[in-house]
């Protein structure tokens, strides 16, 4: 049983003009998931979408910023925190799967076609920063799906595997972090515990450019909550097995539902979502470039919150529902 907070708090203000609940489902791997779900005050049939990310943010962030101004739109929308992480089942906490986030956002879809309120065959996902090339991921296996955005999408096997800007895309800079990360796993097992590998840094002033982003959305008062891995301590330093050794997006030419990949033009993460949609197939695939945006203006529309192009993920949705 889930311990879910009922008050408000989310690092954006409600909007009373829509309706919210928590709701809770589970997966096929039995790990119950928690969401926040927002859907409009009239009406009783409405398109639906899922909603999760960035990776290591909570619902309480990002994805659930989203989910209610789409709910403004005439959407139900639920945006969840995945396995492990925020409000969600699954032991221990702070590690992901490739294979579990996906089924994730599959569960989210189930959940989502069973509501009598859902209008049949109008389930739609998005997925933010790295969750964006989950949603991408999860495309080359749904059907149901009938449009995908990601929006200032990662690569998550591709910046574990490569490094930032592929800089360590060697076979010794791989072997020596499989040394590393199976070296924390024997000492995780003797101590009975998992190290956490820390989350965004609490003094930037050394940092690269994009991580100075990350920590003026993760630790100001702009973003920061006290659930999200990014905010505090991070993930479990043997997190990262699953995106080690796998890589996503080896079925994405065959996605037949819509995508459209959304991308600032200054953001760090750019080049991930230019080559991934290299990769995509078919006259229902879109790419938007944010002119003057950065990777996280688009977590929450940046200082003035006029960045996220909600207009254009709204037309290209109800497009192709």
């Amino acid at each position: 049983m889930l311990n879910l907070v009922n008050e408000w708090d989310k690092v954006f203000p409600r909007n009373e003009n829509v309706n919210h609940q928590k709701v809770t489902f589970k997966n096929h791997f039995g790990i119950e998931l928690a969401a926040d779900m927002f859907w409009p005050k009239e009406g009783n049939k409405f398109p639906a979408i899922a909603i999760s990310g960035p990776f290591g943010a909570v619902k309480e962030q990002s994805s659930g910023l989203y989910a209610q101004e789409m709910a403004s739109r005439g959407f139900l929308t639920i945006a969840f925190d995945p396995s492990f992480t925020g409000e969600s089942g699954g032991e221990p906490h702070y590690m992901n799967s490739i294979d579990i986030n996906v089924e994730d956002f599959q569960s989210a879809i189930d959940y989502l076609s069973n509501l009598e309120n859902v209008g049949p065959n109008k389930i739609s996902i998005i997925g933010i920063c790295g969750w964006g090339g989950m949603a991408i991921q999860t495309a080359c296996i749904d059907t149901r799906i009938k449009a995908t955005v990601a929006v200032t999408m990662y690569d998550m096997s591709r910046v574990v595997g490569n490094g930032y800007f592929d800089n360590n895309d060697n076979e010794e800079d791989r072997y020596n972090q499989r040394v590393a990360i199976n070296n924390q796993r024997t000492l995780d097992f003797k101590n009975g515990t998992y190290a956490l590998a820390g989350g965004v840094v609490n003094d930037p002033s050394d940092a690269p450019w994009f991580v100075k982003q990350y920590y003026d959305y993760y630790k100001t008062e702009r973003g920061y909550h006290p659930r999200s891995l990014n905010s505090n301590n991070g993930w479990n330093v043997t997190a990262s097995t699953s995106l080690m050794n796998n890589r996503l997006f080896t079925y994405a030419s065959e996605i037949r539902n819509a995508v459209l990949i959304v991308h600032g033009e200054k953001a760090h993460s750019l080049y991930f979502g230019q080559d991934t949609f290299k990769l995509l197939k078919g006259d229902n695939k879109e790419f938007l470039l944010v002119k003057d945006a950065t990777h996280c203006d688009l977590y929450d529309g940046g200082v003035n919150h006029d960045k996220i192009p909600f207009d254009e993920i709204e037309r290209f949705i109800r497009k192709n529902i």
